[in-house]
């Protein structure tokens, strides 16, 4: 769809609202101008302005759609003493409504979070709840700044209540550690990660260990120096129980000599297939004081497992897990997808049920997300509608309170079916520290491996940055070198703003 701008260039604030209200266009960007003549707007099309008076901030939107015209506005008040970041926050929200209410004059279905965009909602309510608002004048403010429904916008409050909770236990040396195995048995349909199948990439995996212990010690020598504690450490990919239980015993050795563990208050590994879970490794995990485990089914049908790649039965899920209690001393996590390829209301449902007779201290339930490199996308695979993916989550939410469970973090992503969102459910007393801190930004994330992103997070409310590994294990293993030397970056960005002892 063709944009047009006047009074701003908040590209990126309209192509979100675009991708939201209208998933299948693209912006196209005109000049008005060309040259000494002006341009006539045509077409479908968007022209979007803004205007600051002396009372009121205003955002006109005017949707051009087969024809007809639909036009909105919003607008705000201006507030004296408010920091250039903040007022600009508010414009770019001000375009945002504008385009919503226009596309929902046009016709547009609702969306199911309203008018928001972003990957953390929550974060917004959880903004205004630091301010000094109760809960029930937050949410007022919420729903309607961004016409979410009360449903969602009482998910964001759940979560944004753990999410407090957990920022008040943290302090600023305090970070998280997160060490990306990227092989995998098998690749899956829906997976857009960066993962190598050990069926082609077995050589890898060797060369890979060196020069992730490597890596370990050049993160290590810089958590030292800084005094940073690292409080909780999750083991993702990919699947790292692909390791061989050598190769796994070999790596948390390495993270107890080379870090300090003493203040770490939980330990987590994705065991995600079930076709990777022998008693062994689960042995030497226990071994090294892990305490948390990711058995991931995605779904308990058959028929769907196989669409997606997966090499494995329900039943062997179930097999899992039963040697996984048998080992005894984790609690398990497992996820779900909402709008898999295959799958239905009554076939999610039937999957929920089998997945809570397991009787797991954590349930995720994720909406399918069309990644674009993923296989379901490139072959334009069929999937569930919008309206049966919202009737699986709605059983979810209904099931898992029912069953005694809790909303603890929430997150979007792009290209989710319906809109909708990515919810982390726990039973009392097994809250996922990391989880929460990786997607409510509380602390540092530290990654190791390949692909791995490190997010510096400033207490300060100063720049964050990246840093970011090579993504593929053979370039991961080639440039490692530079992903060592890189390490320095993480103390010069706590230097900062830390004082250092002598």
């Amino acid at each position: 769809m063709k944009l047009y701008f006047k009074g701003h260039d908040y590209k990126y604030a309209a192509e979100q609202m675009l991708l939201t209200m209208f998933p299948q266009e693209r912006p196209e960007y005109l000049q008005v101008q060309a040259g000494n003549e002006r341009v006539k707007p045509e077409g479908d099309r968007m022209e979007l302005s803004l205007s600051a008076g002396e009372k009121y901030t205003t955002a006109v939107c005017s949707l051009y759609r087969e024809g007809r015209l639909f036009r909105s506005r919003a607008a705000a008040a201006v507030l004296p003493g408010l920091g250039s970041l903040e007022a600009d926050r508010i414009r770019q929200r001000l375009i945002k409504n504008a385009m919503y209410r226009a596309a929902l004059k046009s016709g547009v279905k609702k969306p199911a979070w309203g008018a928001l965009t972003g990957v953390r909602p929550g974060k917004l309510l959880e903004a205004k709840l630091s301010s000094g608002m109760d809960e029930e004048q937050a949410l007022r403010q919420f729903i309607r700044e961004y016409d979410v429904s009360p449903e969602r916008a009482a998910l964001c409050l759940d979560t944004g209540r753990e999410t407090l909770k957990a920022a008040a236990s943290l302090g600023s040396l305090d970070v998280c550690l997160y060490v990306g195995i990227p092989f995998c048995p098998t690749r899956c349909a829906y997976c857009s990660f960066v993962s190598q199948s050990v069926e082609k990439s077995m050589k890898l995996i060797a060369p890979f260990h060196a020069a992730l212990h490597k890596e370990l010690k050049a993160t290590a020598e810089q958590l030292k120096e800084l005094g940073l504690r690292v409080v909780s450490i999750y083991m993702g990919g990919g699947t790292p129980t692909t390791l061989s239980a050598g190769q796994l015993d070999e790596l948390c050795s390495w993270l107890e000599e080379e870090l300090d563990l003493s203040k770490l208050r939980e330990y987590t590994v994705e065991a995600g297939r079930p076709d990777t879970i022998t008693e062994e490794r689960l042995r030497v995990l226990g071994r090294h004081g892990v305490d948390r485990l990711s058995v991931n089914p995605q779904t308990m049908e058959d028929s769907v497992l196989e669409l997606i790649g997966r090499r494995h039965t329900a039943a062997d899920i179930v097999k899992a897990l039963e040697l996984v209690r048998k080992v005894g001393g984790f609690a398990v996590n497992m996820d779900m997808i909402a709008g898999l390829p295959g799958d239905s209301a009554a076939g999610f449902q039937s999957s929920l049920e089998k997945v809570l007779e397991l009787g797991p201290e954590n349930v995720t339930v994720h909406t399918l997300s069309l990644k674009k490199g993923s296989r379901i996308t490139l072959e334009g695979s069929p999937i569930p509608s919008a309206e049966e993916v919202s009737a699986m989550l709605d059983y979810a939410g209904q099931r898992l309170r029912e069953q005694g469970y809790g909303p603890y973090y929430l997150y979007r992503q792009k290209f989710m079916s319906g809109g909708f969102e990515n919810l982390g459910w726990t039973r009392p007393g097994y809250v996922n520290l990391y989880n929460i801190c990786i997607m409510e930004e509380l602390c540092s994330i530290i990654a190791l491996g390949g692909g791995g992103s490190t997010k510096l997070i400033r207490p300060d409310q100063g720049r964050n940055i990246r840093l970011m590994a090579p993504k593929y294990p053979l370039e991961y293993i080639g440039n490692i070198d530079k992903t060592c030397g890189d390490k320095i970056k993480i103390g010069e960005f706590y230097r900062e703003f830390l004082p250092l002892e002598d």
